[in-house]
């Protein structure tokens, strides 16, 4: 594949597992009663109108650090919403939910994993700030040659490699096998499905898309390389049934193309506000080089840059870091529902397993 093509997805080749929910010249809400309509109206409300504000206003926007806040901002808003779904839900766990929370324990780590991934990313980025704020320290001095030291170790640095990210692509790959497995196993038990377990599969559904394409914007970004960016395609017999299908389209259609054209263009990196500062140093190289002088103007410019940069990459990392909790949490939660019903089937008080948080913290 070339670095400049796009992983166009389909999902569920084997089959459509939502068939169910989308009967065609069928009213499918009409066979909710007014409480689950109203559960998953609003739920598929809130994630048209989250999807539609991280359309980029215009191609600077394509892509910023502060666009990639708001994106991981708003997947834990969408992770939250979809915990607070199930609670609404009040249904008990049966076997097609037995089948969703094994599908949501393996989804979970390998999302768990691509998160601990960014956030190396992002330390490693800041790495690079602390590198260039130690430059600007030394350049205060007009002091060139260690100055220049610290501007070799950040350009060392921005041309390494970080092995979680290129191994980005290898797990989104497996995120979206395990996805088309475990619901073709659902697919299975499709005639069983309640109400509840109908809405409950549509909203999990909305969450996977949004999740996933993201996550591929992140990896793309991070790796440098169009590979790990997908082309999410819905299936025709869900489009229109689907509030939020039309925003996820055009959040894909704005901004794939500007990633793969900056890709074909060669430039540094897609990410615009660290593309500003590699141009910094570079200038800031190229006038100390000709004048043999320290240009203070270029050095207040980049170091605005810098510090700009580092603000916002702590934003992200924090979003990051806050996802990967509400995904543990949501984990923890579903294990427990589970064991609890494993207790009462046996007839037994089981010992409560150790969460993945205690697990982690250890």
């Amino acid at each position: 594949m070339s670095p400049t093509q796009v992983n166009k997805r389909v999902f569920f080749r084997c089959g459509n597992p939502f068939k169910i929910l989308f009967p065609k010249n069928n009213n499918n809400n009409a066979t909710l009663s007014p409480k689950l309509l109203s559960i998953l109206n609003n739920f598929e409300t809130d994630l048209t109108v989250s999807i539609r504000e991280l359309i980029p206003k215009d191609e600077n926007d394509i892509i910023t650090v502060s666009w990639m806040n708001q994106a991981m901002e708003s997947l834990c808003g969408t992770h939250k919403s979809i915990r607070t779904l199930v609670t609404d839900l009040e249904h008990p766990v049966s076997d097609l939910e037995e089948n969703l929370i094994y599908m949501y324990s393996d989804i979970s780590l390998k999302l768990l994993e691509l998160c601990n991934a960014f956030t190396s990313e992002l330390d490693r980025l800041n790495h690079g700030n602390l590198l260039l704020k130690f430059a600007f320290s030394k350049l205060e001095t007009n002091y060139v040659p260690e100055e220049f030291s610290h501007l070799d170790s950040w350009n060392q640095l921005m041309a390494s490699k970080n092995p979680r990210i290129e191994n980005c692509g290898a797990v989104m790959s497996s995120l979206v096998e395990s996805m088309n497995h475990h619901h073709r196993l659902s697919e299975k038990a499709k005639k069983k499905q309640s109400a509840k377990e109908k809405v409950l599969l549509r909203a999990l559904y909305g969450v996977k898309v949004k999740t996933l394409y993201i996550f591929g914007v992140f990896a793309a970004a991070f790796s440098g390389s169009c590979k790990n960016l997908f082309y999410l395609t819905i299936p025709k017999d869900m489009e229109e049934e689907l509030p939020w299908a039309q925003a996820f389209m055009e959040l894909q259609n704005s901004i794939n193309p500007e990633i793969k054209n900056t890709f074909l263009s060669d430039k540094f990196t897609v990410i615009k506000d660290l593309e500003a500062v590699e141009s910094g140093v570079k200038k800031l190289y190229t006038a100390v080089a000709q004048e043999g002088s320290v240009p203070n103007l270029l050095v207040e410019l980049l170091k605005k840059s810098v510090i700009e940069l580092s603000e916002r990459i702590d934003l992200v990392s924090n979003e990051t870091r806050r996802l990967l909790k509400i995904v543990i949490s949501a984990r923890d939660a579903l294990n427990e529902t589970l064991w609890t019903k494993f207790a009462e089937e046996l007839g037994a008080t089981l010992p409560m397993i150790k969460n993945v948080k205690r697990l982690v913290c250890e």
